[in-house]
């Protein structure tokens, strides 16, 4: 497990503000976007794989933070249906109470976790509705349903980015639709 260890020690020194990034994204709160990347690390490392760099432990990592953060929504969605009747879920959060409340993060929050984890593969990770298809393990179709529910509810704070005050530009690739 020796030379693992300088892969870990590559991937902390190198790709950690990505990843936490990637896992903002995914989640749409920064402690729980670390969280994430944390345990997709032990998760990844914990079984014996040969890995040789950090970039190749770099996408190791990014495919287990997507499949924490699905399956950490199914469980809640499975949770809340089978206990609504007994518990009773609060709207507020303590990190917005203390930080208070930052429209991205709250934007993101409020969609579900393979609507944020199709919006990180297609425009964090710049793959096609097919790639992210094949990589959520979905047909095209629900790929593309998630992304329009996702423009749907974030257009308002798109619409309000694009006019900003401070006159900064936004660079859409070519051939993308929005």
């Amino acid at each position: 497990m020796g030379d693992s260890t300088s892969v870990v020690e590559e991937l902390y020194r190198t790709a950690i503000p990505r990843l936490c990034a990637y896992g903002f994204l995914l989640t749409g709160s920064e402690s729980e976007g670390e969280e994430v990347v944390q345990a997709a690390i032990v998760k990844t490392f914990s079984r014996h794989r040969r890995l040789e760099d950090a970039a190749s432990a770099e996408a190791y990592v990014r495919a287990a933070m997507r499949t924490l953060v699905i399956d950490a929504g199914r469980r809640t969605t499975r949770w809340r249906r089978v206990m609504s009747s007994q518990v009773t879920l609060g709207d507020g959060r303590l990190e917005d109470q203390v930080a208070g409340e930052d429209e991205v993060a709250r934007a993101l929050r409020e969609l579900l976790p393979r609507v944020r984890v199709a919006v990180a593969l297609r425009y964090s990770d710049d793959l096609t509705t097919a790639e992210v298809a094949i990589r959520m393990g979905v047909t095209e179709g629900a790929v593309k349903k998630y992304l329009f529910t996702a423009r749907e509810r974030l257009g308002a704070w798109l619409q309000a980015t694009e006019t900003d005050s401070a006159g900064v530009a936004v660079r859409v690739a070519k051939g993308r639709a929005r």
